[in-house]
């Protein structure tokens, strides 16, 4: 399939090249596959102005059309299935089959949105007054989205803004704008001109979005370290935030469980999509009495999986995305090398073209060593050894992050106990990485603020308002 195709921003309801642009490269091959137009900083200022215009009418609009324009949205990205997940793979790398359920996921993520509902709360309606809380819109959102899901996690952030009735400028990440792009070109018509936006660029664009006067909200996805700059910059103008962060998820494997059942599981908790998961299992906690079985199952499991081009037959797991985070992975490998640490499987570097990594499996590394205590985002798994669970408890959660984690057990009523002793912002049971758009999900400590999904993560995109209206009296 050719991707050299046009791609333009959405600004004020029409489709623009862009004065400058610049090169996205398919990452399993490092070919220059299009050209995406980089915004200007005057793109920008008529996008947010654009959106400023927008927002009185757009706010002012019944919830309930705003409702069927998120639906109508979803409908017109279902309806690009093919298409998109095309895209997707050429840009971001994995298999057509995970960008299959991302662009549909996309699409699916819009619609059940649309099933949320705005809370109005009656606080007094007394003899002398009546008051009520009512939740309003705050005006221009900025939405920064990342590379792992460019498309579905824009969506989390779209949704519930257009819902709440403010208009919004879309950024996506600069190693993959394509397929948000096309987005915009889908949905151009539905909505009225400036309420969406769609702008791409390099690394200086999202700092001139989170520094600018015009946007009332950052709603921001990314790394731990970048989202503190974000932070930062919004404080000049006391921008409202929300920020979806890094994580280091621990997964806690009791002896209760059965082997065979879980091994499939528990390696697509760490390695689905290319281990390139806020919430992937980043340390597997796994008890002295099933440790053995459990190791060799999951190694055993791993040799089969096929490593490669996501646009081949039969791939299982795409490449890295991008080059920094490649060899950000590589080091850390390399540092658990030099440490001298066990390598079940993997660790050796590929000599073909593409940010291609083996999968990796480390046992039963020092609880002190980077591959244990930094975020990997990538494919390499350290497996380690428990014996109690007040300690195991006690070092999944001595960490800065806090997004998710998994417990595993038979036993559910055990497994419950675990869980509600983790410290971090969703915890699964005998599964992971279920989200959803009627579900709060954010994280606890350095792993972010605020939420997303759920009537919580629409709240985020609102302000507080109070009504007194004093009764005539008697």
């Amino acid at each position: 399939m050719n991707f050299t195709g046009d791609y333009r921003m959405l600004i004020g309801g029409q489709l623009e090249p862009g004065s400058r642009s610049y090169e996205v490269r398919n990452p399993a091959n490092e070919q220059v596959i299009a050209n995406a137009p980089a915004a200007t900083p005057e793109d920008l200022n008529r996008a947010v102005a654009a959106a400023r215009a927008a927002f009185p009418s757009w706010a002012a609009t019944p919830i309930a059309e705003r409702k069927a324009a998120l639906i109508a949205m979803g409908q017109a990205i279902l309806a690009k299935v093919e298409e998109l997940k095309r895209l997707l793979t050429a840009e971001q790398g994995k298999p057509y089959v995970e960008a299959e359920t991302e662009v549909m996921g996309a699409g699916y993520w819009l619609m059940g949105a649309a099933s949320l509902d705005l809370p109005l709360t009656i606080n007094e309606d007394s003899a002398e007054r009546y008051s009520e809380t009512r939740r309003v819109p705050l005006g221009v959102v900025g939405a920064i989205a990342p590379w792992n899901f460019p498309l579905v996690l824009a969506m989390f952030k779209v949704g519930p803004a257009l819902l709440a009735g403010n208009t919004l400028v879309l950024k996506p990440s600069p190693f993959t704008p394509l397929a948000t792009l096309k987005f915009g070109e889908l949905v151009k018509d539905i909505l009225p001109p400036g309420v969406l936006n769609v702008v791409s660029g390099d690394n200086a664009l999202g700092p001139l979005m989170t520094g600018h006067t015009g946007f009332d909200k950052i709603s921001f996805t990314g790394s731990t370290a970048t989202g503190k700059l974000v932070m930062e910059s919004a404080a000049s103008t006391l921008k409202r935030v929300t920020l979806e962060l890094g994580g280091n998820d621990a997964a806690i494997v009791m002896p209760d469980v059965d082997v065979e059942a879980v091994a499939e599981q528990l390696f697509w908790a760490a390695f689905r999509n290319n281990g390139q998961i806020c919430v992937a299992t980043k340390r597997m906690y796994v008890h002295n009495d099933i440790y053995e079985p459990l190791r060799d199952a999951l190694v055993a499991y791993a040799k089969g999986v096929v490593v490669g081009d996501g646009s081949e037959q039969g791939t299982q797991i795409g490449p890295i995305n991008n080059g920094p985070q490649y060899h950000r992975v590589l080091e850390l490998i390399q540092d658990a090398k030099d440490k001298g640490y066990t390598f079940l499987l993997g660790g050796e570097k590929t000599e073909t073209p593409g940010y291609f990594v083996p999968v990796t499996i480390i046992d039963n590394p020092p609880e002190d060593s980077r591959i244990v205590q930094e975020e990997q985002f990538g494919p390499v798994l350290p497996l380690i050894r428990f014996n109690n669970f007040d300690e195991v408890i006690a070092r999944a959660n001595a960490t800065d992050y806090g997004l998710g984690g998994s417990v595993w057990g038979n036993n559910v009523d055990k497994a419950l106990e675990v869980a509600q002793r983790i410290a971090s912002g969703t915890v699964w049971i005998n599964e992971t990485q279920h989200l959803s758009p009627t579900a709060a999900f954010g994280g606890m400590k350095q792993s972010g603020v605020g939420v997303e999904g759920g009537v919580e993560g629409l709240l985020e995109y609102t302000a507080a308002q109070t009504i007194v209206r004093r009764k005539q009296q008697a």
